[in-house]
């Protein structure tokens, strides 16, 4: 046990025997407990295998590299559709960890050897995202805004794209595009 990671299963009202529960399974794998992105991460050579985090209708094992996981019991969950790599076990009480230890062990060995094996998740190109039409038409009329959002890192590209792309109405996409047409040809992330 790492104390540098002890606040996070104390601060915890609603989930704190189930967080701990947890904790103990996953240290009982012989990981090495650090604490990233403010909550329990747990590693096997310096390598990110599981994260224990909570919600507000549950809590979590998160696998970094879940979409390679054989997920014989079917309990992976992609939080998002956007999600490629990670995958969630959720729990909604300490009975449903306690009756599923050796399932979770199982996993947790198993993205283990997934990390050993040295296997990586093959991540969608940016060419591979669905480019709002809206977003699409402004590339067309104005070439110094798709120079722009070229020269843009592929992950700034995907931020744009996805958040021009989520609202189902067409005069949100507009808007949005043009909210942030500025952003782009000044070389700026969605979120810088």
């Amino acid at each position: 046990m790492n104390p540098k990671v002890d606040f996070y299963f104390s601060k915890s009202e609603k989930w704190q025997s189930a967080l701990e529960q947890l904790r103990r399974i996953v240290l009982d794998c012989q990981l090495t407990e650090e604490l990233k992105w403010g909550c329990p991460c747990y590693t096997f050579q310096g390598n990110n295998i599981v994260l224990i985090h909570e919600f507000k209708e549950y809590c979590a094992l998160l696998f970094f590299k879940g979409a390679l996981l054989n997920d014989a019991n079917d309990i992976l969950i992609q939080q998002t559709k956007n999600v490629q790599a990670a995958r969630q076990i959720r729990f909604t009480n300490v009975q449903e960890i306690v009756e599923k230890e050796a399932i979770l062990k199982a996993y947790i060995y198993e993205a283990i050897e997934v990390e050993k094996a040295g296997l990586e998740v093959q991540f969608k190109k940016t060419d591979e995202f669905i480019i709002a039409s809206a977003f699409q038409k402004k590339l067309d009329e104005f070439p110094g805004l798709k120079s722009a959002f070229e020269a843009l890192t592929p992950g700034r590209q995907k931020a744009y794209l996805l958040h021009f792309s989520a609202p189902k109405q067409s005069k949100t996409q507009e808007s949005r595009v043009e909210k942030y047409m500025p952003q782009i040809l000044s070389g700026k992330g969605l979120n810088d």
